[in-house]
């Protein structure tokens, strides 16, 4: 056996020994060990980074998940802090089971955001609210506007909806000057504000409000950009929306 088929059978008995014979030369409870220390490195990482979607299954159910992904899914990266993000690619086209939660890829794909935020290099840098309505407007590198069928910033072990609910959800999650990752429940009007400012960057408020007002015709254009200014203030001063460069 060449060494490349050796380190073949060596992994693929150690992402599932049940389906793949023992190596050849290894005795069982040293693979035991190595299939522990893998097993548990990877196991850590997503709990550390789903907490929530673990807690909602249970310890059993989130075991067997996590063997699932360690036996059948083939990572595209070596590094550890990628594990969370190829668990996402997993869950969104490789998992099938009927039995999943119906909210389990979307609270997956909001925890994934608030760690790749956390973790995500540079420093914010707040655009003056002062003369904000002459400046170039862009969504921040540490900002994520996201829509969800599910409320997934309110799921809990004592709050499952296994049904959609009849309104979805929309949230901004940012990082902010503290480096804390932090997030916000808005309206459908500002889930779409932030949209255009993201997708076409580098113009002015009252041009997105126009935009939007496009969108929503029945909506008061006095009031809208009465209001349009105001939440953008806030949220420059949140860093979710920054001077473009």
């Amino acid at each position: 056996m060449t060494f490349q088929c050796y380190q073949d059978a060596f992994a693929a008995y150690i992402r599932h020994p049940q389906d793949n014979p023992l190596p050849l030369g290894v005795k069982p409870e040293r693979m035991a060990v190595y299939r522990e220390l893998f097993f548990n490195n990877v196991t850590g990482f997503l709990s550390a980074n789903f907490p929530v979607l673990h807690q909602i299954m249970g310890e059993a159910s989130w075991q067997q998940l996590a063997q699932d992904f360690f036996a059948t899914h083939r990572c595209q990266t070596p590094y550890f802090s990628d594990i969370s993000e190829e668990f996402l690619h997993y869950l969104q086209n490789e998992r099938q089971c009927t039995a999943d939660l119906p909210f389990m890829v979307e609270l997956a794909h909001y925890e994934w955001v608030e760690m790749a935020l956390a973790i995500a290099q540079g420093t914010l840098r707040l655009c003056p609210v002062d003369n904000l309505v002459d400046s170039s407007l862009a969504l921040s590198n540490f900002a994520c506007v996201l829509a969800y069928q599910f409320p997934v910033h309110r799921l809990s072990p004592q709050y499952i909806p296994l049904t959609v609910p009849a309104q979805p959800t929309f949230l901004v999650v940012y990082r902010d000057v503290n480096e804390d990752v932090q997030f916000l429940d808005i309206t459908l009007l500002t889930y779409q504000l932030l949209q255009l400012i993201q997708e076409t960057p580098r113009q002015r408020v009252q041009d997105y409000l126009t935009q939007l007002l496009v969108l929503f015709p029945a909506v008061d254009e006095a009031a809208l950009r009465r209001h349009g200014e105001a939440i953008l203030r806030n949220f420059a001063l949140r860093g979710v929306v920054v001077c473009a460069n």
